[in-house]
C-alpha cells in the first residue's frame, strides 16, 4: 500500500490574526494602491477586532512607514537595506515568507500591478496557501473570519466571490482605483517594528540584478485628472484621433471601452471597466459608448461624466452628470472650438 501524504502541511488556522498590506513604492514614493487598501484592510481589521498591519520594504523610505500610519495602520513592519531600494521577487519573498511563518497574519492585501502580481503569487507558492487576483470588492465574513475577495468572471459579465478557507494568510490583490483610502490624520499613533534582514540578505546571493529601470510608456489612466473615452460609437482609429485632439486641449489622456480595444482601434493599456482599469478622474468624457455594466465598474468614481452618444436611451446616461444626444463627430468639434477660444483668451495659446 502507497500512503499519500498532505503536500501541505497541518496549520492551527486560529494561530493566524491581523490583516497585513504589503506598501508598494518606487523611488520613495508610494503607491496610491497600497493606501487604497489600508482603506479596505482598516474596514476588515475593525469588524474582525485585529491589527491593522503595513508592511514597508526597501531602502531609506522610513517616511513611507510613518505615511502608512497617518492612513489608518496600527502598526509597521519596516525592512530596510539597501539591497531593497528596487523590487526584486526573490527578496521580497523571502522577507514575506519569513514574516508570514513568525508573525502569522490572516489575510494579506497587494496591489494587483505588475509587481504587486508577481510578489502574491510567489508568496502563495512559498506558504502554500492560495491567493485571489485582481480583486474590485474585498469584505469578510466575521463568524467564519473568512475574506471575501470579489473580482470579474466570465469576461467582466459577473462578479465571482472567492474564499480561502483551510490555508492562511487569505492572500487578495486589489485593483487600482477601486477603493477608496482614509483621510490622511496626522494625529494618528501607531508602532513601527524594523526587521533585521542585514545578517541574512545579501547582494551576491541575489541572482536578479538590476541593471537598468525603463518607465513604461503605456498611458496613466488611473492619475489622470480628464480623461476623454471612446467606445463602439468611435468606428475606428480614425475616430479617435478627434478624442485625442480634444484630450490635449484639456490637458487629459484618451481611454476607449473593451469593444474599442477588442477591435484594436487603440491599444489595451487605455481600457477602462471590470477586464481594464478603474478611475477617478475629475472629468469623464465619455464619447459613443453605450454605458455597460462592465465599463460602468471602471469609471463609476469619476467626479463630474458627460455622455455623448446618439441614442437618447443608452445606459450611460444614468450615470451622467451631462447628457448631449448627438453625433460625437458634430459635437467633438464644437467642444474642441470652444476650447481653443477658451484658451486663447487665457493667454495659453500663443501665436
Amino acid at each position: 500500500m502507497i500512503e499519500f501524504k498532505p503536500a501541505t502541511p497541518t496549520i492551527n488556522i486560529n494561530d493566524y490574526r491581523d490583516v497585513w498590506v504589503f506598501i508598494e513604492h518606487r523611488y520613495g514614493i508610494p503607491a496610491k494602491v497600497g493606501f487604497e487598501l489600508l482603506g479596505a484592510g482598516r474596514t476588515i481589521a475593525d469588524k474582525l477586532g485585529c491589527k491593522l498591519v503595513a508592511v514597508v520594504i526597501g531602502s531609506s523610505v522610513k517616511n513611507i512607514a510613518m505615511e502608512t500610519i497617518f492612513y489608518g495602520a496600527d502598526i509597521v513592519y519596516f525592512a530596510d537595506d539597501p539591497v531593497l531600494k528596487d523590487y526584486r521577487t526573490e527578496p521580497y519573498t523571502d522577507i514575506f515568507e519569513q514574516l508570514i511563518h513568525d508573525k502569522k497574519p490572516e489575510i494579506l492585501l497587494i496591489g494587483a500591478t505588475k509587481e504587486g502580481r508577481d510578489l502574491a503569487s510567489r508568496i502563495a507558492v512559498r506558504v502554500r496557501t492560495g491567493a485571489t487576483a485582481d480583486c474590485t470588492e474585498l469584505d469578510v465574513d466575521v463568524d467564519n473570519r473568512l475574506l471575501l475577495a470579489r473580482r470579474p468572471a466570465f469576461g467582466g459579465k459577473q462578479l465571482a466571490t472567492v474564499i480561502c478557507d483551510k490555508h492562511r494568510p487569505q492572500i487578495a490583490t486589489g485593483r487600482p482605483g477601486v477603493m477608496k483610502p482614509l483621510k490622511r490624520d496626522t494625529s494618528r499613533k501607531g508602532a513601527i517594528e524594523a526587521i533585521n534582514v542585514s545578517l541574512t540578505l545579501k547582494e551576491e546571493d541575489i541572482a536578479t540584478k538590476l541593471i537598468k529601470f525603463i518607465p513604461a510608456s503605456e498611458v496613466d489612466l488611473q492619475t489622470a485628472k480628464v480623461i476623454v473615452a471612446g467606445g463602439r460609437g468611435v468606428n475606428g482609429k480614425e475616430g479617435f484621433k478627434l478624442l485625442y485632439e480634444l484630450a490635449d486641449l484639456l490637458g487629459g489622456v484618451v481611454a476607449a471601452s473593451r469593444v474599442a480595444v477588442d477591435e484594436g482601434w487603440i491599444t489595451r493599456d487605455h481600457q477602462v471597466g471590470q477586464t481594464g482599469k478603474a478611475v477617478i478622474p475629475d472629468l469623464y468624457i465619455a464619447c459613443g459608448i453605450s454605458g455597460a455594466v462592465q465599463h460602468i465598474a471602471g469609471m463609476k468614481g469619476s467626479k463630474v461624466v458627460i455622455a455623448i452618444n446618439t441614442d437618447p436611451n443608452a445606459p450611460i446616461f444614468k450615470y451622467s452628470n451631462y447628457g448631449i444626444v448627438g453625433d460625437l463627430f458634430e459635437v467633438i468639434p464644437k467642444l474642441i472650438e470652444k476650447t481653443r477660444e477658451k484658451r486663447m483668451l487665457k493667454g495659453v495659446l500663443r501665436t
